[in-house]
């Protein structure tokens, strides 16, 4: 890049190596468990904000019905698919599983 480029202030900037440490997979099981204790949390805070609002046995019980089927389909999606349905390779994540779901092996390249 010459000097008279401009740049974009989105792109590298001036660390280069920064967006790359940003865009990969972690690898430190510390921030691992911290990245799932975060979900936790966010999960709690929101059932409560959610209860709050309508607090009621029936809101109880619908938010706890969400949650275990999401669950399920979550455990659906990366483990029954993977083991029981002979999917060759694994998910890349959700919406990768989805697109799975929805085209089949039509997309492969």
């Amino acid at each position: 890049m010459t000097p008279s480029t401009p740049q974009n202030k989105c792109s590298q900037g001036s660390k280069p190596g920064i967006w790359a440490k940003l865009n990969s997979d972690l690898k430190s099981p510390w921030l691992i468990h911290l990245k799932g204790a975060l979900f936790v949390l966010a999960g709690i805070a929101a059932a409560v904000a959610v209860f709050i609002q309508i607090p009621s046995l029936t809101t109880a019980v619908l938010l706890g019905v969400m949650v275990w089927a999401f669950c399920r389909f979550y455990y659906y999606l990366f483990y029954v698919l993977e083991r029981y349905l002979g999917r060759e390779k694994k998910f890349a994540g959700i919406f990768d599983a989805v697109k799975y779901l929805l085209f089949g092996s039509r997309n492969k390249k």
